[in-house]
């Protein structure tokens, strides 16, 4: 029997779905993944603790997608790894960020629907986010786990509009901001 964790891999990354299967899958994810930074990024310090069920239901979540959103946080936490690989729905799990960590990452995976997202004024100054962000980028670091995001897709916040009509522009004036601080 696949694990949850198995199963939110081969449905995400690449069953021979169709492509507008799979578009659906990760606009639905996208949608429920920035509400879930959005409640997280309202108080850093909490530390949520529970089942995988629990904490999916906590966030009006289903486990599946949840499972996708422990996956993708794991690296962001403070000190502390889930047992992502091995967990089903009774599996304990504990999400305490790393405000920094998780800003970096988020700039690594270029979702700047999650990066933008208002909450974070009240956590790292613009300065500092400015720094991770032309750190991140200066790291060269080559790790894509999502697929490449191309200006006639969808674009990923869920809006339902093409990324080079919503956040493509933001992403690019990111970019050439970090690159012209460095100069």
């Amino acid at each position: 029997m696949a694990t949850l964790l198995e199963n939110w891999r081969v449905q995400a990354y690449g069953d021979g779905r169709a492509k507008a299967e799979q578009e659906k899958l990760w606009q639905e994810y996208f949608a429920l993944e920035k509400g879930f930074y959005a409640e997280v990024l309202k108080d850093p310090s909490h530390v949520f603790t529970g089942s995988v069920q629990e904490l999916a239901e906590h966030f009006g979540i289903n486990v599946f997608y949840f499972t996708g959103i422990l996956d993708g946080i794991d690296e962001s936490l403070k000190g502390f790894h889930n047992p992502i690989e091995t967990m089903d729905e009774n599996t304990e799990v504990r999400i305490e960020i790393d405000p920094e960590k998780l800003y970096y990452n988020m700039v690594e995976a270029k979702a700047s629907w999650l990066y933008g997202l208002p909450e974070w004024d009240g956590i790292l100054s613009e300065e500092r986010r400015r720094e991770l962000y032309k750190e991140q980028k200066k790291s060269g670091t080559v790790r894509r786990e999502s697929k490449k995001i191309y200006p006639n897709d969808p674009c990923p916040c869920g809006s339902g509009k093409k990324y080079k009509k919503c956040h493509m522009r933001q992403d690019e004036e990111m970019a050439m901001k970090a690159l012209s601080e460095e100069a």
